[in-house]
């Protein structure tokens, strides 16, 4: 399609301690119209590390997550803090969840999650030449840490409590970029 829906409405219809749904009145090129709901775009963005020991090891978190009602394996992640770009977000994050800071980032891709219904994007960041450094974080338990080994990337992604889609990209992207090297 050369041209996007023009937005005729949107209103807020539902809001919550975390989340606003608006409903969005589109008129298509074609003169359909439709009402489509979304979850309203936070004003804070995300970022998420894949932090490497060396070339073949990713050190991964497990966490609880509501969603889903289960712990979860999964890569250090979270919001930006005021006035952060997300260089420092991403060192942020994995010294408070991985116990690790980062003498190297690399963007890997920013990354949407459900564009269909929602704005939400995440940063992913590589994350290179670690060294242990741990800030208190905000988590309501000590998350444990996982080193894990890119060789046998397959049979973490046939784990049942590894389903974050974003985290199974942004590991299948480093361990392409690393086999690149």
């Amino acid at each position: 399609m050369e041209r996007k829906p023009e937005i005729l409405d949107t209103r807020l219809v539902a809001r919550s301690r975390l989340f606003g749904i608006e409903e969005m009145h589109l008129r298509f090129s074609n003169g359909e119209e439709r009402v489509y709901e979304r979850m309203r775009t936070p004003p804070i963005a995300g970022v998420m590390c894949v932090p490497l020991l060396d070339n073949d090891t990713v050190v991964l978190i497990r966490e609880y997550g509501a969603g889903v009602e289960d712990y979860q394996i999964t890569l250090p992640k979270g919001a930006y803090e005021h006035g952060e770009d997300w260089r420092e977000a991403a060192n942020r994050e994995l010294k408070e969840e991985a116990g690790y800071g980062a003498g190297k980032l690399t963007l890997l891709k920013r990354m949407t999650l459900s564009p269909g219904y929602m704005g939400h994007a995440i940063t992913v960041a590589l994350a290179e030449q670690l060294y242990e450094e741990r800030l208190p974080g905000d988590e309501p338990e000590p998350l444990e840490v996982i080193p894990w080994k890119l060789s046998d990337l397959d049979r973490l992604l046939e784990r049942d409590d590894v389903t974050e889609a974003r985290v199974i990209a942004a590991l299948l992207m480093t361990r392409r970029l690393l086999e690149q090297r």
